[in-house]
């Protein structure tokens, strides 16, 4: 076996090796993200009981990506910063998470930021605005994202630099054929509409240059809605085909992934998702 073959299997044997090593689950990821879920349920229980509200439910909180998190209710509330400020702080305390993080309270119908505020460990740095100015009774969602960055373990910092490492040297020391297959991501199926280009099997629009992706719901929603242009599709539907088989559908979530679509097609005033009072909702779809 020639030289140049060691360093190729030597490489990609390295290669494997460290790919089987960054996939497995990190256990304190795990353990990082139930308890920042417990907290923020805490957190979440204080301010409904700030609002004489010992009933309603607090909605099964998500991971949105990574060090952010977000804490839906079943019904509106009203909020005062202050407390806000006060219970979020003792609840992250309690579990033991990180001392900097910024909170954004939104509003479900729009996703416009209510209210937002930075924290710091070092108050001097933190930004914490509106005190004493109450947000009226409304339907919210709170969003955190820990400002400190996560760190990773030694060794899997030792064997993203070897993976690094091994493919420089298969690279270098095993030189493919010249003739390489050119793939080309918008090769896939994709349906026109307007000025973007779908794509529903890799979860994203095109537009020109610019890709803008699309979670899993979203491509379902924009699904039924192109296959029915400028047809009027009523809520129960869309929360059928869309929620049928994952679990309890909540109102509210519908009218959360609208406003997300609407803003994603928003490049193209010749699409318009309406809201068809009472019924559902419709894509507009303008011929030019």
């Amino acid at each position: 076996m020639n030289r140049q073959k060691i360093y190729f299997y030597s490489s990609l044997c390295l290669a494997v090796f460290a790919s089987i090593l960054l996939v497995v689950p990190d256990k304190k990821d795990d353990t990082f993200s139930e308890l920042v879920k417990i907290a923020l349920r805490d957190a979440g229980n204080k301010l409904l009981l700030s609002n004489q509200d010992s009933t309603s439910l607090i909605l099964p909180v998500q991971k949105v990506e990574t060090s952010k998190y977000q804490l839906s209710f079943e019904k509106a509330l009203a909020m005062n910063p202050d407390s806000l400020v006060r219970i979020i702080g003792r609840s992250f305390q309690k579990a033991n998470l990180p001392l900097e993080y910024q909170i954004e309270v939104k509003q479900c119908e729009d996703l416009e930021v209510a209210y937002s505020f930075l924290k710091y460990a070092n108050k001097e740095k933190s930004i914490i605005p509106c005190s004493g100015r109450f947000l009226p009774q409304k339907c919210y969602t709170i969003e955190v994202r820990f400002l400190e960055k996560t760190t990773t373990s030694s060794t899997k910092f030792i064997w993203i630099v070897l993976l690094i490492g091994s493919s420089i040297l298969a690279f270098v020391f095993f030189p493919r054929h010249k003739k390489v297959r050119e793939t080309n991501s918008t090769n896939g199926n994709s349906i026109p509409l307007g000025k973007f280009q779908f794509y529903p099997d890799e979860n994203k629009l095109m537009v020109e240059a610019t890709e803008i992706s699309l979670s899993k719901k979203e491509v379902e929603l924009l699904t039924v809605f192109v296959e029915n242009p400028n047809k009027v599709i009523k809520r129960e539907e869309l929360s059928k085909k869309v929620w049928e088989d994952h679990g309890v559908f909540v109102g509210r979530s519908l009218d959360t992934y609208i406003s997300k679509l609407r803003k994603k097609l928003s490049e193209d005033e010749s699409i318009k998702l309406t809201n068809v009072h009472g019924i559902g909702y419709m894509l507009e779809v303008r011929n030019n």
